[in-house]
C-alpha cells in the first residue's frame, strides 16, 4: 500500500522530517501531545519511525524529542502487545486447533532480558517483538518497562541526530553513522559478555 501511494501520491514527502517538524510547530503548545499520539500510531503500523524520531529531535531537542518519543512509541507497543494478549492467542489456539504454551516456561526476568536485547538490535521488528511478547504470560508493567528501557539508546540517539541536523549536517551525519554502527556491535558485545 505504501509503494501505491508513493508512486501515485509521492507519499514520501510527508515522511521528511523536514515537513514533519513544520507541521508539529503549526500546532503550537499541542505539538507535544499530537507528536507522541503520532508515534504511538505509526508504532502498530509497519511504516518506520525514524523520520518522526529525527523530526522531534530538530523540533524538542535530544532530551524531551526521546521522552517523547519513547512514551509514545511504548503506548503503541502496548497496543500491538494487547492486541496479541486477547486476540492472538485466541485466533493461534483454533488454527493450530489446540491449546499453546507460547514461552510457558519462561519467566519474566528471561522476557524482560529477550525485549530488552530485542530493542537494543535495530534489525529486528518491533511489532514481531510486541506480538510476540503478547502471547507470553510476560506481565504488562514488566513489558512497559523492559521496552521503555530498552528503546531509550537508540531513540536518543536518533533524536540527537535530528537535533544536530540544525546545527551542523557534516558532524551529525559522522555521528550517526558512528552510532548506528555502536548499536550494531554493542548487542554483540552484551550477548558475549
Amino acid at each position: 500500500a505504501f509503494a501505491v501511494l508513493q508512486f501515485f501520491f509521492d507519499a514520501g514527502k510527508y515522511l521528511s522530517p523536514d515537513v514533519i517538524r513544520g507541521r508539529l510547530t503549526a500546532t503550537g503548545g499541542w505539538a507535544p501531545l499530537i507528536y507522541t499520539s503520532a508515534m504511538a500510531l505509526l508504532v502498530i503500523t509497519p511504516l518506520p519511525t525514524l523520520p518522526l524520531n529525527v523530526a522531534a529531535g530538530m523540533l524538542f531537542g535530544p532530551v524531551l524529542g526521546t521522552l517523547y518519543s519513547v512514551t509514545g512509541a511504548t503506548l503503541g507497543a502496548l497496543v500491538s502487545f494487547s492486541l496479541a494478549r486477547f486476540l492472538g492467542r485466541n485466533v493461534i489456539e483454533r488454527y493450530l486447533k489446540g491449546h499453546i504454551n507460547f514461552c510457558t516456561p519462561c519467566s519474566d526476568r528471561l522476557l524482560i532480558k529477550l525485549v530488552l536485547l530485542g530493542r537494543l538490535i535495530p534489525v529486528l521488528s518491533f511489532d514481531l517483538i510486541s506480538y510476540g511478547a503478547g502471547l507470553t504470560k510476560m506481565s504488562v508493567r514488566n513489558y512497559a518497562i523492559a521496552n521503555f528501557i530498552g528503546m531509550l539508546p537508540l531513540t536518543f540517539i536518533y533524536n540527537y541526530f535530528g537535533a544536530m541536523m540544525k546545527v551542523n549536517f557534516a558532524v551529525s551525519l559522522v555521528l550517526g553513522l558512528l552510532f548506528t554502527a555502536l548499536f550494531f556491535i554493542l548487542p554483540l558485545w552484551i550477548e558475549r559478555y
